[in-house]
């Protein structure tokens, strides 16, 4: 308890017999706060089951082209969570969690950015939570969330209960629907560059039936190590850099880097503004 208190995680009151409360941080894993985030937690650790530090040990070969843990476990990342139910459903709470934590930004952060658009393509958006908290900011977008057929096909009934919500199955890599915007929140710094070109071109097509008005919204990291002055911001994004490289070999990206894939895919411009944390607002335009 003393290093937790030390490290912030609790606050301690009185000396001889200290009494323990809870800090910001240590609210985050109490379940019945609605932002709260024990499964985003849990994560790293179950990946691996009993062995979770093995695909550490495998990741000497940075030039690989499969991933640490995919050298250690034998297959991906994706197929690994595909193969395993509790992993899998640990994995959707996880990411519903850290979702959920984007409306506390959706409305000052973001507005401007989803003001006046009409049509939305969550892409990899999961169970929908993030889709849910904008249409509710924004009534007036019609929503389309895309996911894997085994993501949507383990949603519960209901999954369509705003009525501008649309589930849709189907491989970002092969198509994405038409839409005003494409979202790609937290998805490209799994893959590697030539991946995420891949991806930024099929999003880049879904948004040219819609005219100049159309943009790819990203909500991802930008590193700028030399530049930040928050240590421990700069720590959350290197430690988020390292997760990619053994998990799935995809990486987190310089602004210099994420030019060079709008460039690639055909985009003209990109704006970038900072959220709060670790996370920045990317808008890329044809």
């Amino acid at each position: 308890m003393r290093l937790l208190v030390h490290s912030g995680f609790f606050f301690a009151v009185g000396e001889e017999e200290p009494a323990y409360a809870l800090t910001p941080s240590s609210k985050l894993l109490v379940k019945d706060n609605p932002n709260c985030l024990s499964s985003f937690v849990k994560l790293p650790d179950q990946g691996g089951g009993a062995n979770n530090n093995s695909s550490r040990q495998e990741g000497g070969d940075a030039t690989a082209s499969s991933s640490a843990f995919e050298r250690a476990y034998g297959m991906p990342f994706w197929e690994y969570t595909d193969r395993n139910a509790g992993f899998n459903a640990l994995f959707n709470d996880a990411m519903a969690e850290d979702s959920g934590m984007m409306n506390l930004v959706v409305g000052d952060c973001c507005g401007a950015v989803f003001r006046g658009v009409e049509s939305l393509v969550d892409v990899g958006g999961g169970t929908g939570t993030f889709a849910r908290i904008i249409v509710a900011a924004f009534p007036g977008i019609r929503c389309k969330v895309l996911e894997l057929p085994q993501v949507i096909g383990r949603l519960a009934s209901g999954r369509n209960s705003s009525g501008k919500l649309e589930f849709v199955e189907g491989d970002m890599f092969q198509c994405v629907p038409s839409a005003g915007a494409v979202l790609l929140r937290m998805i490209l710094h799994d893959w590697k560059d030539e991946e995420c070109v891949k991806i930024l071109k099929k999003c880049k097509d879904a948004i040219s039936s819609k005219g100049e008005g159309g943009k790819v919204i990203i909500i991802d990291i930008v590193m700028d190590e030399k530049k930040e002055v928050d240590h421990e911001l700069v720590q959350t994004k290197l430690n988020f850099d390292m997760v990619m490289m053994f998990m799935l070999n995809g990486k987190e990206r310089t602004e210099k880097e994420w030019e060079r894939l709008f460039l690639e895919a055909g985009f003209q411009r990109y704006k970038i503004t900072h959220l709060f944390g670790f996370r920045s607002l990317i808008e890329v335009f044809p």
